[in-house]
């Protein structure tokens, strides 16, 4: 396991990013929770069969977990990169289902969705720590 830092920038950003958000949520009014217990249930429908207060408690901890192990050095960047798609891809799915939040074309985001296609990036930074090749031949 070598280190990169152009790896170590990409985990330490999207990492902390995380992980301050699910620690912002330790303690999410249930009305706030229920607003995004409805937005993930449109990609995820069984989100819908918890309490809006338990959804709230596994979101938080569920990102505390993920930022932790995107920051965490001793695990491999390709495993933090696969946790962090996975994250990402759940929200990618959020902002695309959620009604309002793209223009008509489906993808580019409304200055609603703005907020949410940011988590286009975090999609981005897993798919560089998934796919980065150790020892890349240089040319000279």
């Amino acid at each position: 396991m070598g280190f990169s830092i152009s790896n170590a920038a990409l985990r330490l950003v999207s990492g902390a990013f995380v992980l301050n958000s699910g620690i912002s949520k330790l303690n999410l009014p249930a009305e706030h929770a229920a607003g995004l217990q409805e937005m993930a249930q449109r990609a995820i429908p069984q989100v819908s069969k918890l309490a809006p207060e338990q959804f709230g408690k596994y979101l938080s901890y569920s990102e505390i977990g993920i930022g932790a192990l995107v920051l965490a050095p001793f695990i491999p960047s390709r495993l933090a990169g696969l946790a962090l798609g996975a994250f990402s891809g759940g929200l990618v799915a959020t902002y695309l289902k959620s009604p309002g939040m793209t223009e008509a074309d489906g993808i580019r985001p409304t200055s609603a969705g703005t907020p949410l296609a940011k988590d286009f990036w975090l999609a981005g930074i897993a798919v560089a720590l998934i796919f980065h090749r150790k020892g890349a031949a240089r040319s000279s």
